[in-house]
């Protein structure tokens, strides 16, 4: 399996999702530049966190206007697994591929730290590998992980089951519903808050993040054997 690992201007995750995937899980990866726009020859696409752009203006909205994202919005409609983290996440709820929005933290300060993780939905591409209920050790690392939608928004994810993940000990950061992680209603794209790329191998603490990505390679890996 292939996966492209977008760099943005600011990115500084990138490193941290293509060790994941290269030394620990043993697939391919590539780094691709923000101006590239066809992505069509890789399986899945990685947003990584960081302060993409610097944060101007707001979290991953300059971003949204990089060439690349042409690449990713159609790899998306592909059915292709598109994953974002941290910043990742907010490129993508301003791209439009996945609902809400982010604010600052509820107490308006970095947070850097492990938190729990429940799984609530573990009947998706990404979260597979999990038990519903498991309970993760993933660290996170934002300013603005805030996420917010209306009511009516937050009404509809409940009952498309695209909430995947919530804090489970303690909502960091004061987002609707604790939410953590969620994918649009098609099931292939995911963003979460949490990084599960530095829970990916034991000497890091936790590799509780691991299996978000064996998840990936696992239905990718089943689709094409159904498919042959």
């Amino acid at each position: 399996m292939k996966f492209a690992v977008i760099q943005f201007p600011g990115s500084s995750c990138d490193l941290d999702l293509y060790h994941a995937v290269t030394d620990v899980l043993g697939e391919k990866a590539e780094y691709v530049p923000h101006h590239e726009t066809d992505l069509s020859a890789y399986d899945a696409i990685l947003l990584p966190g960081g302060a993409s752009y610097g944060d101007a203006v707001r979290a991953g909205a300059l971003a949204r206007t990089a060439p690349v994202m042409e690449g990713i919005i159609a790899a998306a409609k592909e059915g292709k697994p598109v994953l974002g983290v941290g910043n990742g996440f907010q490129i993508l709820t301003e791209a439009g591929l996945l609902p809400g929005a982010f604010l600052k933290n509820r107490d308006q300060k970095f947070i850097c730290r492990n938190v729990k993780v429940q799984v609530v939905n573990n009947r998706t591409l990404f979260t597979s590998e999990y038990t519903e209920g498991e309970e993760l050790n993933i660290p996170i690392a934002h300013g603005e992980g805030n996420f917010y939608c209306d009511e009516e928004t937050y009404g509809r994810l409940k009952e498309n089951n695209q909430i995947v993940f919530v804090y489970s000990d303690g909502n960091p950061n004061g987002s609707v519903g604790d939410i953590a992680g969620l994918v649009n209603e098609k099931g292939n794209v995911l963003g979460m808050m949490p990084h599960p790329e530095r829970a990916a191998e034991s000497i890091l603490g936790s590799e509780d993040g691991l299996n978000v990505f064996k998840s990936i390679v696992n239905e990718w890996r089943e689709s094409h054997a159904n498919q042959a």
